[in-house]
């Protein structure tokens, strides 16, 4: 195989790989050939996603001298804790990048929904990584209160899911 062939599989190649990232809604991608002894190929794929951060802000500003500011913190913290799932202790985590599925197949019954009462070890979803079906079991036994997610949308590691109680 001649220099100029080599590079053009190359080129096709990380072309490839650029559209696997695309394909799998991935952010990165990094990858190694070695074609023999002091000759390789090193390729590492990256595209920037726009993270969307939500700020909430009180409406009026609270005046010292009234009771009301005492109060408002007390309110304002069960809030935030809802506004930042990751924060509650009963978060399930994503343990990887791919495609969550609320239910098996389309058509078929959710593992899980909102007020579910689930076993440790149940599965609760499945997340799709590079073509392979991944059970997400339950970490702990509990009801389920809250589900972040839709069926067959992306996900990052470490993106809360769900919340079990």
């Amino acid at each position: 195989m001649s220099e100029n062939d080599q590079h053009e599989g190359d080129v096709e190649f990380i072309r490839a790989l650029a559209e696997l990232l695309r394909a799998n809604d991935l952010t990165e991608l990094q990858v190694k050939r070695d074609y023999g002894e002091n000759d390789s190929l090193n390729v590492r794929v990256s595209r920037q996603t726009q993270v969307m951060t939500q700020v909430s802000v009180p409406a009026t500003p609270a005046t010292p001298a009234a009771p009301t500011p005492q109060a408002a913190p007390s309110a304002a913290a069960p809030a935030g804790a809802e506004s930042d799932p990751a924060s509650h202790p009963g978060t399930v985590t994503s343990p990887m990048v791919g495609t969550a599925y609320l239910q098996a197949e389309p058509g078929a019954a959710a593992f899980v929904s909102e007020g579910a009462q689930v076993k440790e070890g149940d599965t609760v979803l499945i997340i799709e990584a590079m073509k392979t079906m991944n059970q997400i079991p339950a970490p702990r036994s509990g009801k389920v209160t809250r589900i972040f997610i839709e069926d067959g949308s992306p996900v990052e590691y470490g993106a809360p899911l769900m919340i079990i109680e």
